[in-house]
């Protein structure tokens, strides 16, 4: 009499929803338009910065919006170097954030290292006491570590800018959490052939968390890279300015401000950020999704 009618099969409409494959593939495609949404979502702001660094003074405003310039002016990234010495801004935040960021990485390679091997009386509430500093607000602490700095004399001097921040107790939660995860049979058989704590936290702890040291390593230079506060409270001199305080020049009460030059000049700032991140990305995703395997 032929084929029996069946509602589970695939090539009935109902069937077909019925399918698991089906129904993997539908879910499959809205996942991937909700993150190309996200994703759009987080990208239009960048190229609205771009496209606005390459506008004239009266198409930034103009009503509708263009995405695209109708007049490209490239020499708005001349204007922005030429206003302000950013050759000077842009190697002063280099050196703080490069230093902060191979500090953090040693100091808090060791203290998590303790905190993660070594057994000792007390450390259990040490830890809790060290990881309790992260909710203490920067602006709290603001005024004690000026006078600190004041009092040693690191004003408009580069440890002004960099010792404060050499150490991160979100570093060292980060870090530790990924040497928990190293079998501690490795240690035991380090030791047998006479390995000492410190060249087995080098060469065989830091490789195997190489991803939580580099998405360690990229919060570091980003917060000191993007700081703006403690540097402007620590230096007097124009050459000690960094580059977030350097976007200030760009804002003016009187003239008004270039929107155009000053959106060339944050499209520089950023640009250092991004190259960084597509270079470490695969390890920063990676340090993220593993860092917090064990308690």
């Amino acid at each position: 009499m032929g084929k029996s009618m069946n509602r589970t099969d695939p090539e009935l409409p109902g069937g077909l929803w019925n399918s698991k494959r089906f129904r993997k593939t539908v879910s499959n495609i809205l996942w991937y338009l909700v993150l190309v949404a996200l994703a759009l979502l987080v990208i239009l702001p960048f190229f609205w910065m771009i496209s606005t660094s390459l506008k004239g003074p009266q198409e930034v405003f103009s009503y509708p919006p263009t995405w695209i310039p109708r007049e490209w002016h490239f020499e708005n990234y001349l204007l922005a170097f030429d206003a302000a010495p950013f050759g000077r801004y842009f190697a002063n935040s280099f050196i703080v954030a490069s230093l902060v960021t191979l500090g953090q990485l040693i100091s808090c390679s060791l203290a998590a290292y303790a905190f993660a091997r070594m057994e000792f009386r007390g450390k259990s509430i040490l830890f809790t006491l060290f990881l309790s500093t992260t909710m203490i607000s920067t602006q709290v602490t603001l005024v004690p570590s000026y006078l600190i700095i004041q009092e040693l004399d690191w004003i408009d001097k580069y440890p002004g800018l960099i010792v404060p921040f050499l150490a991160s107790a979100f570093g060292v939660f980060m870090i530790r959490q990924a040497f928990m995860t190293v079998p501690k049979e490795l240690e035991d058989a380090a030791k047998l052939d006479g390995c000492s704590r410190l060249r087995f936290l080098w060469q065989i702890m830091v490789p195997l968390t190489r991803p939580t040291l580099a998405a360690q390593g990229l919060f570091a230079f980003m917060g000191n890279w993007n700081s703006y506060l403690w540097p402007l409270i620590v230096t007097n001199k124009q050459e000690m300015r960094t580059l977030q305080i350097g976007l200030r020049y760009f804002v003016s009460q009187e003239g008004g401000t270039q929107w155009g030059i000053y959106m060339a000049a944050a499209v520089l700032v950023t640009l250092p950020i991004v190259i960084i991140y597509f270079f470490v990305q695969k390890s920063f995703v990676e340090g993220m999704a593993t860092s917090g395997l064990k308690g």
